[in-house]
């Protein structure tokens, strides 16, 4: 169709600037092109009945316009159709698909992009993520029919998709012993989805729950939603102040999660993982594999080998460690990013179930965070963690990897390079296990650098060689 804006699903789903790519025609065309897809599908299968879709959506501005928009689409095409009645976290409508026997979902949101981004992510009949395979063919179905619309119909549903979502949540924890503990906990739901569904669920009890940027902000103060250091500067002063036992961060579609210790040190998604596979592992005596992306930290492996779980690395992207899931007992699997999922859950990250679950060894354990978090310290050494985003030519994209490819550093802050990874960009590791990382982002048009090492100033240094090798190839 002449004059169509391309139209690229990246990671996780296809991702825009409002008012530039993201806009309601281009929506429309996506819509169109995902219910032709549905109905192509059915059709090869012999189904006989029309396919089942939840859409679900964000707090970001138009997300619910755009979700009406989406499901008038659906229903023109014949299908059945649940829209949420309000925003909702994706694991809410990764749920609803499972719960209701649903054969696909969307979910419009950006996630933890920044402000003016909107997004459409697109799940499976079991909740996941859908594979490139499938994102392939609604591209290929964009712009080659007519748009069809239909603003009512019998077979559209109205629910809010957080209530069933919820309780199945409370389900999977031991919420007794969280309410009964005597700690004061902090949440910083970033504006998004996470609201003040934590502390809700753990009203009346012992514990006290306190939740800021619980309320519905579309600008999100000009931030990006997205719980890392620079961006949670509030919950890192609130920290520091005293008074909290632990921060827990949300990101804006609530399937992320972030953490800092009292005191205001930022942890990342990677030792909450850690902390979480060892609660599951010594206190609940769960058993399975563990599923990590090449950017997290060394942490997982050194803690995977001490409770002699076998550990699989995959490229950025938890489609991937959902793959892993789905066909073996995995225990717990997550990204750098914050993404964690759970044994007998959801296919699905969850980061409201993260930070609970955190909450469920402290009590369980009756120790504070800082007492768990220090032990697990002392027997494996503290690491620390450094990204930055840059943006970065597209003309130099390809010729950074190739040099890094064709001719790798032998040495970085010299130390000689052990090991180099190339699955999902160029990893370096050196030999004390420190490690520098480059990859480009499949959500944003950045290049991330990342690392880790035995101390700030190393990981610091290893990104600031990093940035000065990646500008090197400038004119």
């Amino acid at each position: 169709m002449p004059g169509v804006t391309p139209i690229k699903f990246g990671t996780d789903g296809w991702r825009a600037i409002m008012d530039k790519e993201f806009t309601f025609q281009n929506v429309e065309l996506v819509a169109q092109a995902y219910g032709d897809y549905l109905n192509q599908e059915f059709k090869k299968r012999l189904r006989q009945r029309p396919p089942k879709v939840v859409i679900g959506y964000d707090t970001r501005r138009n997300s619910e316009k755009f979700a009406k928009t989406i499901s008038e689409i659906l229903i023109a095409n014949g299908l059945q159709v649940i829209l949420a009645g309000q925003a909702c976290t994706t694991p809410a409508v990764s749920f609803t698909i499972v719960n209701q026997k649903c054969d696909s979902g969307i979910v419009v949101t950006a996630s933890h992009n920044p402000p003016d981004y909107n997004g459409i992510k697109i799940k499976t009949d079991f909740g996941g993520s859908a594979d490139k395979s499938i994102t392939d063919g609604i591209e290929k179905l964009i712009g080659k029919n007519h748009v069809q619309k239909k603003s009512s119909s019998p077979t559209l549903q109205i629910v809010n998709l957080n209530e069933k979502y919820i309780v199945f949540l409370k389900k999977y924890l031991r919420l007794d012993r969280i309410k009964q503990a005597p700690y004061h906990i902090l949440v910083d739901s970033m504006h998004g989805t996470g609201a003040k569904h934590i502390e809700e669920i753990l009203s009346g009890g012992k514990i006290k729950v306190t939740t800021i940027r619980s309320e519905r902000d579309v600008t999100f103060e000009g931030i990006n939603p997205e719980p890392i250091p620079k961006n949670i500067a509030r919950s890192i002063e609130l920290m520091k102040k005293g008074g909290f036992d632990l921060g827990i961060v949300t990101d804006g579609d609530a399937d992320r999660i972030g953490a800092v210790r009292p005191g205001g040190e930022f942890i990342s998604p990677g030792i909450l993982l850690s902390l979480i596979m060892i609660h599951f592992v010594e206190d609940l005596k769960r058993k399975g594999s563990v599923v990590t992306t090449i950017s997290n930290t060394a942490l997982i492996y050194k803690v995977a080998r001490k409770l002699g779980l076998k550990i699989h690395e995959t490229p950025v992207g938890f489609k991937y460690i959902c793959e892993i899931m789905r066909r073996e007992n995995v225990l717990i699997g997550g990204e750098e990013s914050g993404g964690i999922g759970f044994q007998d859950y959801l296919y699905e990250r969850d980061g409201l179930l993260s930070g609970l679950l955190v909450m469920e060894m402290m009590a369980m354990r009756g120790q504070s965070f800082e007492e768990i978090l220090g032990e697990v310290e002392k027997e494996f050494g503290k690491l620390y963690y450094v990204r930055s985003d840059v943006n970065y030519p597209n003309e130099l994209k390809s010729k950074l990897f190739q040099t890094l490819s064709q001719h790798p550093p032998k040495e970085l802050e010299k130390q000689k390079i052990k090991d180099i990874k190339s699955q999902d960009g160029m990893k370096f590791i050196l030999e004390d296990d420190s490690w520098l990382l480059f990859r480009l982002s499949g959500t944003e048009p950045i290049l991330r650098i990342y690392s880790e090492a035995t101390s700030t100033a190393l990981a610091e240094a290893l990104v600031k060689g990093g940035k000065e090798l990646a500008f090197g190839f400038a004119p």
